[in-house]
């Protein structure tokens, strides 16, 4: 299959290899990224998705090659480093904080950005309190223009299950990162709500500009938003391309589903290789 390559990179992944004792997890991966696409990462479970994650966002150091981000070299750089440069992450676990409002959950992943002091802070006035009013301003507006802002003075844990998603998906863009790593974001949703995530997504994506990086099982999901699809088994790269050349070739059936019900799924389409 032949791959198709962004003109303009953000992120740019060579030669990755991750080993954990003698199992290779990822083996030599190549990846660029282009500037504000939706860019899916599927694969079987065990694959090696996660792993590439991790190793984009500094939780795993790999055995070799290297990434790139806007042409800087981030593996010599700490965690909270690439966070800095404009590298968010979601987790497939939900972070947040159920006794919390979904205001306030969105504050904490703005708290790295304060710069006053703890002395500051203690102060009914000054420049903690200035800090404090421009980041709830800041978390209410990224709340309104994601169409989410009914939902702040809410409770996040009395949110149904795709709502709690969407906030942390909310949460993870309220620092306006210029690429979000989201590591299964329709998991556990109701397949009745996968759809409205869908559109979500494709607002985020183009009201904020923002590159999105995705592992995801949900291939309706995966189908409606990726504009690039790349398919891992065994932590090597097995296809890439977009969603409906991929997501159709029978290689990829078989990796998903075994030689014989891939047959089955290319009469049905590929909405059923849940993975």
């Amino acid at each position: 299959m032949t791959e198709v390559v962004p003109a303009r990179s953000l992120l740019e992944i060579h030669k990755l290899t991750v080993r954990f004792g003698g199992l290779v997890a990822i083996n030599e991966l190549d990846l660029q990224i282009a500037e504000g696409e939706i860019f899916a990462l599927v694969g079987p479970n065990g694959a090696g998705k996660t792993t590439v994650l991790n190793c984009i966002s500094g939780l795993i150091k790999p055995a070799a090659g290297n990434i790139q981000f806007e042409g800087r070299e981030l593996l010599s750089l700490p965690a909270h480093k690439r966070a800095s440069l404009g590298i968010g992450r979601t987790f497939q676990q939900l972070q947040l904080f159920s006794s919390m409002t979904v205001l306030d959950n969105l504050l904490t992943a703005r708290h790295t950005q304060l710069q006053a002091g703890i002395l500051s802070g203690m102060l009914p006035f000054g420049r903690s309190k200035r800090e404090d009013a421009h980041a709830r301003q800041q978390a209410m507006e990224t709340l309104t223009l994601l169409g989410l802002e009914s939902y702040a003075q809410r409770r996040a844990g009395s949110l149904p299950f795709g709502a709690q998603k969407l906030i942390g998906v909310a949460r993870a863009l309220v620092l306006h990162p210029r690429l979000v790593l989201l590591d299964e974001p329709a998991a556990g949703v109701p397949p009745q709500e996968v759809q409205e995530l869908a559109t979500r997504l494709r607002f985020w994506q183009k009201e904020l500009g923002t590159t999105l990086l995705l592992i995801e099982h949900n291939m309706r999901l995966v189908q409606a938003v990726a504009d690039r699809v790349c398919v891992l088994d065994y932590g090597s790269k097995l296809a890439e391309g977009d969603p409906k050349t991929v997501l159709s070739d029978p290689a990829v059936l078989e990796a998903y589903l075994g030689r014989g019900a891939s047959k089955a799924v290319q009469q049905e389409g590929v909405s059923h290789v849940e993975g």
